[in-house]
């Protein structure tokens, strides 16, 4: 039986103003080529028009909305890119008709647009990378980035300088993404970025149409429409959320996760608590409301998963401080925890700070922290004996000399590199990585369980 090839979308470009712009609608065709379109040479053949437009002087402003007229009346279905997407007011009560209006260099906001208006044709014959994209991951799992840059000036950290300010993705550009991960075999989403708590900051938190709706570029409406995913055995992907600082929307995602939208799991870099220590790195410094929302979260959520990564022997860290630390973690109760010793890094403020703390010191408190969450861990552990889990299997072992199979997985608590695993006995042929199975939890150590598929 022959495979019938869906036809590829045809774009058409016009393309006005300076060889910058030209360059730009080179780089827009190359891009929507490699997503498989094709191009039109004229209107009457193209399923969306892209206008360029010049914005230089008031004469090229003028030849640029006569372009769009004409597109307009020649095709009707015209997105409009380039110099005069900055006066997107003055283009759409021209042309109310327009699909959408971007600035220039925005490539990814011109690329989602013309998916948005004539989706691409999708499938091994026509498709020049995979579904999803090239990736260095496994196939079930995948990263989810969502913004570039940060707004902090943490002492320690020289981030801003690199990557700039923080910088997020379209809504709706993020959520495509998403969606064609999942539907290309990704069966956990591990949203990323700086500060995802500060999604959307920097564009006010614009509404994008998604679906059919608005939806806001903040996390908790991200978090929201990442739950409506579903692969294509109808699954709902575990969605993790990175990069977490506990500001007070936060409060409004754990519900997300008793509903079952969102993997109960946090990833918040608290760095310290010690307020003198946190003042000194520029970090907020309310650890006892943080004790208090973090109890509020597990009445919500109880078996959210809470991972943070703290910094120790900091410039004018004291014992006392450390001893803080310490208690506070005993309270906090933290199921994973990271810790490092610090290390000046070139450009950063913590450098020229007075008290530097010997390496001698570094070392011992963090040989003392990590024995304190150690066991915590080991506590936190013990406690899942006998439950039964969903996990996600990440490799499948060879057969042993007694036909015997072993698989490594992870729990909704575990995070792939960072965290624990739940290792595997006697599993099936026919377990693949990427499946999600029920397990019975058998034993623990300090960081990893040991259990059996159930009805394995």
């Amino acid at each position: 039986m022959a495979t019938k090839i869906q036809e590829a979308p045809k774009v058409g470009m016009v393309s006005l103003g300076c060889p910058k712009a030209l360059v730009d609608s080179e780089r827009i065709l190359t891009k929507l080529r490699a997503d498989g379109y094709a191009m039109s040479p004229d209107y009457e053949g193209a399923d969306v028009v892209l206008v360029n437009t010049c914005g230089f002087l008031d004469s090229a402003k003028e030849e640029s909305l006569e372009a769009i007229g004409e597109a307009i009346a020649e095709n009707g279905r015209v997105i409009v890119t380039g110099c005069m997407g900055n006066e997107a007011e003055l283009i759409r009560a021209r042309f109310p008709e327009v699909l959408a209006v971007t600035g220039a260099h925005q490539y990814e906001d011109v690329v989602a647009a013309v998916h948005a208006a004539a989706p691409p044709a999708r499938g091994a014959f026509v498709d020049l990378v995979p579904e999803g994209g090239l990736k260095l991951t496994p196939r079930h799992y995948s990263y989810l980035k969502i913004s570039e840059g940060c707004n902090h000036s943490c002492a320690f950290c020289i981030i801003p300088s690199l990557r700039g300010k923080l910088a997020s993705r379209r809504i709706d550009a993020v959520l495509r993404e998403a969606e064609k991960l999942v539907s290309a075999g990704t069966k956990e989403l591990l949203v990323i970025s700086q500060d995802t708590s500060a999604y959307g900051v920097d564009t006010r938190h614009e509404s994008r149409e998604w679906k059919g709706r608005q939806v806001r570029a903040h996390m908790t409406d991200l978090a929201r429409e990442l739950g409506q995913l579903r692969t294509s055995d109808g699954m709902a992907p575990w969605v993790r959320l990175h990069y977490v600082y506990p500001y007070p929307h936060v409060d409004d995602v754990i519900p997300l996760m008793a509903e079952g939208l969102l993997t109960p799991y946090l990833d918040i870099p608290f760095q310290h608590a010690a307020p003198s220590v946190l003042k000194s790195m520029k970090r907020p410094a309310n650890e006892a409301k943080v004790l208090e929302r973090i109890r509020n979260w597990r009445s919500i959520a109880p078996d959210i998963a809470i991972r943070s990564s703290f910094v120790v022997g900091f410039p004018g860290e004291t014992e006392a401080d450390f001893q803080y630390l310490l208690d506070w973690l005993d309270e906090a109760q933290l199921d994973r925890v990271g810790a490092f010793r610090f290390e000046p890094v070139e450009g950063a403020a913590a450098n020229a700070l007075p008290n530097p703390v010997t390496e001698e010191v570094k070392e011992e408190r963090y040989q003392r922290i990590m024995e304190k969450t150690a066991a915590i861990s080991a506590a936190k552990l013990a406690a899942k004996v006998g439950r039964t889990l969903p996990v996600i299997v990440d490799e499948v072992g060879e057969s042993d000399e007694d036909g015997s199979i072993g698989a490594t997985a992870r729990s909704q608590a575990d995070a792939p590199e960072i965290d624990g695993n739940v290792f595997l006995r006697d599993v099936p042929e026919t377990l693949q990585p990427g499946d999600v199975v029920e397990v019975v939890i058998e034993d623990a150590d300090e960081h990893d369980l040991f259990g059996a598929i159930v009805d394995a």
